[in-house]
């Protein structure tokens, strides 16, 4: 394939549309009941970020109630969505019985991802359910059971690179071939950051820095490294076949119970392929970085920018080097490499947000769904074993969801 055969086929998009098909439809997806009445269980940082994007959607989405254990947290709501005031709840249940909704979208901490998800399907609501999808493994295959059980309810679950045209692409470009034969996976995601956030009472430490606690939290696993383990089951359509991970609490020694530095490494045998999954508190240097490395190149990703280092053969079958002069032909961006789109992608959330409304009405699974979620939160079950027991996990046949 040269480099003009590369372009026109999609392999990197220079410009033009940027949606796949099952994206683009979802932004013409309309409602003739109007737009779904939405509750959000969870109403921290992410829950308030989500209530923020649904209140620029008002012909999917209308915000019409909130709940969280925590008066401070509602008193903030009230200041950003003031017509929420006294249409609140501090408990889930409250908020299901009392409140005519169509869906739920539940933020809350890890440990309190699946008792909600449960209690909203029973209640016959669509569940917008935050990642990871569930604390451990036994959680995910009931919700599973749950969602079989009721079929046209639509549960997703918030690994947004499912959904954002740039990841779509990549996943394209393993699953054509273009990359050759994958062989590593090279991804972390650092900070340089305690993970602390101030409490206004000691008796709230726990629950208001619920990830560094075990019984709350899977820690950097479940938090960070979810999205990009996720992403490699999408992309590949496999799983890993064995897991295992080294880690301790190695700088920040406060009580935290979850390690603040970590590494894991993951076997894909049906791939022929390794992955290295790290984070740590302690650097930001490489911040977010995602490597695939293939035998005709490389992929480097960010959040929402990714480029192409094509291996020697592939440059000459791009026609990148001059046979003659071994000039360039094709100008790389700032020294990135070869932009595999154009253009920055916008807040995986509006993409996410925008499917769940397109699965609702058409009935149909959505990218990031009950199976997918349940697959990821066992890889992170396991990963979470493996660091805290010094064990190898193996992939069990029970593991694989349909």
């Amino acid at each position: 394939m040269n480099r003009r055969d590369f372009i026109k086929s999609g392999g990197l998009v220079v410009g033009g549309s940027i949606f796949p098909y099952p994206i683009a439809s979802a932004f013409n997806a309309n409602s003739d009941k109007g737009p779904l009445k939405v509750g959000v269980i969870g109403c921290g940082d992410r829950g308030k970020g989500i209530m923020h994007v649904i209140s620029r959607m008002p012909d999917r989405y209308t915000l019409v109630s909130a709940c969280d254990i925590m008066d401070f947290r509602l008193e903030q709501v009230y200041q950003k969505f003031p017509k929420l005031k006294g249409k609140s709840y501090k408990h889930y249940q409250d908020m299901l019985d009392k409140v005519d909704l169509d869906a739920v979208v539940i933020a809350t901490p890890l440990n309190m991802h699946f008792a909600p998800a449960k209690a909203s399907l029973q209640a016959g609501l669509h569940v917008y359910l935050e990642k990871t999808m569930t604390y451990d493994i036994p959680e995910a295959q009931e919700l599973i059971q749950l969602v079989k059980q009721n079929p046209k309810l639509t549960l997703q679950v918030g690994h947004q690179y499912r959904y954002t045209p740039l990841y779509y692409k990549v996943r394209d470009m393993v699953q054509s071939g273009y990359m050759g034969k994958i062989t590593q996976i090279d991804s972390r995601w650092d900070r340089n950051w305690n993970w602390k956030r101030p409490v206004p009472d000691p008796s709230m430490e726990r629950a208001i820095n619920w990830r560094m606690y075990k019984e709350y939290s899977g820690g950097l696993p479940a938090e960070l490294l979810s999205h990009q383990i996720d992403f490699i089951n999408w992309a590949f359509e496999t799983n890993p076949d064995r897991i295992m991970g080294a880690g301790g609490i190695d700088n920040y020694k406060d009580g935290r119970e979850t390690y603040d530095n970590v590494q894991l490494i993951l076997r894909y045998d049906k791939a022929g392929m390794i992955g290295n999954f790290g984070a740590t508190c302690s650097n930001a240097r490489e911040g977010y970085s995602f490597s695939i490395k293939g035998t005709e190149g490389t992929i480097e990703l960010l959040m929402d920018e990714g480029y192409f280092y094509p291996e020697q053969k592939k440059m000459e079958e791009l026609q990148i080097v001059d046979g003659v002069s071994g000039a360039t032909k094709l100008t790389w961006k700032d020294g990135k490499g070869i932009p595999i789109l154009d253009e920055k992608t916008k807040d995986g959330t509006i993409y996410a947000l925008e499917d769940f409304h397109k699965s609702i009405q058409t009935q149909q699974m959505p990218a990031s769904n009950v199976i997918s979620g349940a697959t990821t939160a066992t890889c992170i079950h396991l990963a979470n074993h493996s660091l805290f027991h010094n064990t190898l996990e193996e992939w069990k046949p029970e593991y694989n969801y349909s």
